[in-house]
């Protein structure tokens, strides 16, 4: 082996960026077929949901936007799910996930209750959900936050689709989780009000509205309390309302079409539909076989 050859492989490795594939890469998508053998762009899910725990309760807030890629499919659907009367669960991800696993879970939860004769409880909820997400590793895109209040207090749950949870007094999922997650850790304290905690969600769901092109339109508030009544508030709060700002647009007069301004003919154009016919005016005949 030639002394050359030795030095160049006992050289060390260059440091910073490579760009050896800057030449090849283009080539590669440049063949045919390529579209299929290299991997799909994930697609981008955009929600807002927020859960926050205070000193009676828990409060849940999320936002009621719904994307299909680049375009808004839903201006006011519902992210706020029912799993039992002393819990609900915000979900983020795949509509039809979110809607068909928290449907399975609170089927499983009213089972339960049934059997056990006692209402159900935050863990047990968590429990179930986790192990269905872990089971599917992943594959169900549906990133959940649940709340709810049993005998051991207030609790709030973060599931992630792969199935690990974590359980914090405040927390946020979604695409506009960031924004939302600035407004809870400059605003949250302990043994807060209902109000103050209304407040705090309504204020982080709007962060996530005003800040992230997938969150948007209306902002929905549920509050579960420990003496166990239960506030779902649908449209708390309606930060682009565009009903006064349409009715503040002054439109010409000339655009406005009065009845009668088309000339017509004078005469029908189309023929009146033939009377119905009825079974008297039918004429049944034999037919031999």
């Amino acid at each position: 082996m030639s002394d050359l050859h030795s030095a160049a492989i006992d050289a060390p490795e260059p440091s910073g960026f490579s760009f050896e594939n800057a030449m090849r890469n283009p080539h590669i998508l440049a063949m045919p077929g390529s579209d299929k053998a290299l991997p799909q762009m994930t697609k981008k899910t955009g929600t807002t949901i927020v859960a926050v725990v205070y000193k009676d309760g828990v409060v849940l807030g999320a936002d009621t936007r719904a994307t299909s890629g680049s375009e808004v499919a839903e201006k006011n659907c519902e992210k706020i799910h029912y799993l039992a009367p002393n819990l609900m669960c915000c979900g983020a991800g795949t509509a039809a996930d979110t809607e068909m696993i928290t449907q399975l879970i609170a089927s499983q939860l009213e089972l339960l209750r049934m059997n056990t004769h006692s209402p159900s409880r935050v863990i047990t909820a968590c429990t179930l959900l986790k192990r269905r997400l872990y089971r599917y590793q992943g594959y169900i895109s549906a990133a959940l936050i649940l709340g709810g209040c049993d005998l051991n207090g207030p609790a709030v749950y973060q599931i992630h689709p792969h199935g690990s949870t974590a359980k914090l007094n405040y927390t946020t999922m979604g695409s506009g989780s960031l924004a939302a997650m600035a407004v809870m850790e400059s605003m949250w304290k302990e043994d807060m009000t209902e109000a103050e905690a209304v407040t705090l969600v309504q204020k982080s769901i709007g962060a996530g509205i005003f800040n992230d092109l997938g969150s948007g339109s209306n902002c929905d508030v549920c509050v579960l309390r420990m003496d166990g009544t239960k506030d779902y508030r649908r449209n708390d709060v309606k930060p682009n309302e565009v009903g006064p700002l349409r009715a503040q647009v002054q439109h010409s007069q000339v655009l406005q079409m009065t009845p009668g301004l088309t000339p017509t003919l004078g005469q029908p154009i189309m023929q009146p539909h033939p009377a119905r016919v009825g079974l008297a005016d039918i004429e049944v005949m034999e037919v031999e076989s």
